[in-house]
């Protein structure tokens, strides 16, 4: 980093540069970061790949979402208040002027709006929706011991054997643990783990502590694959030591440089490193083989994960508590044979490249089987239906005993299927990326 100091004239010198005020100072480190951000973007640039860019796409749909689901789950009917929806606009990435009704009358399958006798636009989740949330409880209900494990590795994974339970909460999606994953989940499994407040005066922060260590899960997915290994298989007093294993790589079929770096990245992958569970706390920062262990961290993170994909600012956070570098992006960026970072959207993706087929994961958890299904269910063809008032609603209800069709219930607006999809994304694509959503939804029908 650059030092700063202030001369007489209470000038601020800056590498070569002179700053002259407050503002300019803003204005300055303004452009620095962004020239930083943007040589990040160009070093990827000749290595993107499409399909996983769809994968992204995907993933930023189905998490507005799911976001609502979470919402509207959190009210006592089911039911909220439109207006009160405008609160979280930040969450969905829905800006003004963009209208939150139109965005929720382009899933009328998931979303139902109604006005009561006041006037005012109610929001819930149809049947449909209802039952697809209540499908989404049981499949984290039945997989909830191998999140318990996973949220288990992590511990054993962390130099001091905890982390903090906000960082953790970052990965309750991604790892399948329910809404209710602070206030009740953490305390169902004390054997395993428990909450601890270490700082206490000082910092009222709650953490997640080891309780106890099991040997069992103290290797890596990778050790599993690479030797074949069963759960059953396992030694119960296995003792994580030094590893020498080649990771699974899978370059871009636009990346035609591979042939220049063969000899570094056969070096690399013969390279000795030291587990991910082992203590590491004498390596030394910046040495080859701190960072082939932080490469094996991030690839076990990226395994536990039901999509193999994180936010990176997700991995940014846990640098010190697995002893990972600073510039964690740039290690990301250098092993593209093994991780692939998208920058579509406000936030970097990093996948696992190995867990991929195209834009289709090679196994599939059933949380991502039920997330296509919500995908399938997002968007309409045909006409749009105006937002019902309670009284029109029950006439409907009727109308629907007797058979009618009637058209006077519908606004004559014909969308299709691809329109809307570029809807739902218009708010929140502002990276100005060129690809066509339309290739997104082809995906969904795929």
């Amino acid at each position: 980093m650059a030092r700063l100091r202030l001369n007489s004239n209470y000038r601020i010198f800056l590498g070569n540069d002179f700053i002259h005020d407050y503002y300019t100072l803003l204005s300055y480190v303004q452009c620095r970061w962004m020239t930083s951000s943007k040589r990040v973007q160009d070093r990827s640039k000749s290595k993107r790949v499409h399909d996983l860019e769809i994968a992204t796409e995907k993933h930023k749909v189905i998490s507005k979402i799911q976001y609502l689901f979470e919402v509207l789950k959190g009210e006592p009917e089911n039911i909220i208040p439109l207006r009160n929806l405008d609160q979280h606009r930040k969450q969905i990435n829905l800006p003004k002027p963009n209208k939150i009704s139109d965005f929720l009358r382009k899933s009328p399958k998931l979303f139902e709006l109604y006005k009561d006798v006041r006037g005012v636009v109610w929001c819930g989740m149809t049947e449909k929706a209802e039952e697809l949330v209540k499908e989404e409880e049981e499949i984290i209900e039945k997989h909830g011991e191998k999140a318990v494990e996973y949220v288990t590795r992590m511990l054993m994974m962390a130099v001091d054997k905890r982390l903090p339970l906000d960082k953790i909460a970052h990965f309750r999606r991604d790892l399948g643990l329910p809404m209710d994953f602070r206030k009740q989940w953490v305390h169902n499994y004390p054997e395993n783990f428990r909450v601890v407040q270490p700082f206490k005066p000082y910092d009222e922060g709650e953490y997640l502590e080891l309780v106890s260590w099991n040997s069992s899960w103290a290797i890596t997915e990778l050790e599993k694959t690479v030797l074949g290994l069963k759960e059953e298989q396992i030694d119960n007093e296995h003792v994580p030591e030094l590893l020498k294993l080649a990771f699974p790589l899978k370059f871009p079929s636009s990346y035609k440089k591979v042939y220049r770096y063969g000899g570094k990245i056969e070096h690399f992958q013969k390279r000795e490193y030291l587990s991910p569970y082992a203590d590491a706390r004498g390596l030394k920062a910046g040495s080859l083989e701190f960072d082939k262990r932080a490469v094996a961290v991030m690839h076990e993170l990226l395994s536990f994960t039901i999509e193999k994909r994180l936010v990176t600012d997700y991995l940014t956070h846990f640098r010190r508590e697995f002893v990972m570098p600073q510039k964690l992006m740039r290690l990301l960026l250098k092993h593209f044979g093994i991780f692939y970072v998208s920058e579509r959207g406000k936030r970097f993706s990093v996948f696992l490249n190995e867990a991929y087929d195209g834009s289709e994961l090679i196994e599939k958890h059933p949380l991502v089987v039920w997330k296509e299904k919500i995908l399938s269910l997002v968007g309409y063809r045909g006409k749009k239906k105006k937002i019902e008032s309670f009284e029109d609603h029950s006439d409907m209800e009727d109308k629907t005993l007797l058979g009618s069709d009637s058209e006077d219930d519908h606004v004559q607006l014909e969308l299709g299927r691809d329109e809307t999809m570029h809807s739902l994304e218009s708010a929140s694509a502002t990276d100005g990326s060129e690809m066509e959503i339309e290739e997104v939804c082809r995906a969904y029908n795929d």
